[in-house]
C-alpha cells in the first residue's frame, strides 16, 4: 500500500513521515492552511532520502504557473488538484504529474488518461477532511496507480481501504491537531494502520 501524508510544513513533519515509513511526502503551494513556499520546500527536501517521493500540490492557478512553482521547489512530481483540462497536463510534458479530481459520474477514471502518473480520487472539498460515498466506486472502478483520499485517519483508513481497494491512500487533515498543524503521533498510526490493512 502506498502511502501519502500531505500538508507537511516543518523539518519534523518530514522527519516524523520518513520515519514512519511514508513513500511520498507532500507540500501545498497554493491558497490553503497548509501553504508553504517553493523556497521553504526546497529547504526540507534535504530531508526527504532517495526513494521518497516529495510531491507539489497546487489547486486554481495555471499549469505554467504550477510547473513554476513545482521546478522552483525541486519536487518530484506536481499534484494538480481540481478541475484541471487535459491541455494542462500536455503543457506540463517532463514533469511528473498526479491527477486530483472528486469522483462524479463523467469523471474519467482510468490513470493516465491525462497523461498522469497517478490518479487520485478526493471528497468534493480537498482538504476538509470530509468523507464520501465509496460506494460509488461500485459503477466507476478506478484502474491504475490510484490513490484513495478524503476523510481518511488512523481510524478508518483500515475500512476505507477495504472498501475500495486502492493502490495507495493520501492523508493530511486526518492526521493534524489543528488545521495545518500535523499530529506526528497520528501520522505515525496513520502510516501504521494502512500497511497492516494492506497486509491483509
Amino acid at each position: 500500500m502506498f502511502v501519502k501524508l500531505c500538508g507537511l510544513r516543518t523539518e519534523q513533519d518530514v522527519a516524523t513521515a520518513v520515519a514512519a515509513g511514508a513513500d511520498a511526502v507532500g507540500f501545498v503551494f497554493t491558497e490553503s492552511p497548509r501553504r508553504i513556499s517553493p523556497e521553504a520546500v526546497r529547504a526540507l527536501l534535504a530531508g526527504v532520502p532517495e526513494g521518497v517521493l516529495s510531491v507539489g500540490v497546487v489547486h486554481g492557478i495555471s499549469a505554467a504557473e504550477a510547473g513554476a512553482l513545482a521546478r522552483a521547489a525541486g519536487v518530484d512530481a506536481l499534484q494538480l488538484h481540481g478541475d484541471y483540462p487535459r491541455e494542462a497536463f500536455t503543457e506540463l510534458m517532463g514533469l511528473r504529474l498526479l491527477r486530483a479530481t472528486s469522483l462524479t459520474p463523467g469523471t474519467e477514471v482510468r490513470t493516465g488518461a491525462f497523461g498522469e502518473e497517478w490518479l487520485l480520487l478526493d471528497s468534493p472539498a480537498a482538504g476538509s477532511g470530509e468523507r464520501w460515498d465509496l460506494g460509488a466506486l461500485a459503477t466507476s472502478t478506478p484502474t491504475g496507480q490510484w490513490l484513495l483520499a478524503g476523510g481518511l485517519s488512523p481510524d478508518n483508513v483500515a475500512e476505507a481501504i477495504a472498501a475500495a481497494n486502492p493502490w495507495g491512500v493520501d492523508v493530511s487533515s486526518g492526521v493534524e491537531s489543528s488545521r495545518g498543524v500535523k499530529d506526528h503521533g497520528l501520522m505515525r498510526e496513520f502510516v501504521a494502520a494502512a500497511r497492516s490493512a494492506s497486509a491483509h
